[in-house]
């Protein structure tokens, strides 16, 4: 695991590049999550990758706050650096009216499915993205499953009676 001076240095780093950059930032038990307009993703993960080396997008997800949040959606992306051996995780929040967030996959070929997963469950919008269609879900599924609004035990298609 890296130190986490280290990850804070790349906090201030993206400060000095573009301050309107960074809105927040944690350290939770070594592990730094720094939160990024939606707005700013591309350019944040280009120079992660090309200045800095993470250059490997482990993973991207969504995540549904509730539908009496706001933001109510945020997606993360976790990403490591093959060189260094950091980890680095970014956090975009969306709010239920603006579920829409820019495409990275002009970054990391990898976000193509994972993008398509988020957008499957949750209905989160990948502006640019080349192909965002249902992935997990049949086409004709109704709503997104993961969203805590959707009913535990789904929709009711037709009637047996």
């Amino acid at each position: 695991m890296a130190d986490t001076v280290v990850l804070l240095e790349f906090v201030e780093k993206l400060k000095a590049e573009n301050s309107d950059w960074v809105d927040d930032f944690k350290d939770a038990r070594g592990e730094i999550t720094i939160t990024v307009p939606p707005q700013s993703i591309v350019d944040v993960c280009w120079v992660l990758k090309t200045k800095y080396g993470f250059d490997m997008l482990a993973d991207l997800c969504g995540a549904d706050l509730g539908p009496e949040e706001d933001p109510r959606f945020e997606v993360n992306y976790h990403l490591f650096s093959t060189k260094h051996y950091n980890r680095l995780r970014l956090k975009v929040l969306l709010s239920e009216d603006e579920s829409n967030v820019p495409t990275v996959v002009t970054v990391w070929k990898t976000a193509n499915w994972h993008e398509r997963e988020t957008f499957d469950l949750f209905g989160i919008i990948f502006d640019g993205h080349p192909d965002l269609r249902r992935i997990l879900l049949p086409s004709d599924f109704d709503g997104h499953a993961l969203r805590k609004d959707y009913p535990l035990r789904g929709y009711e298609p037709y009637s047996l009676t």
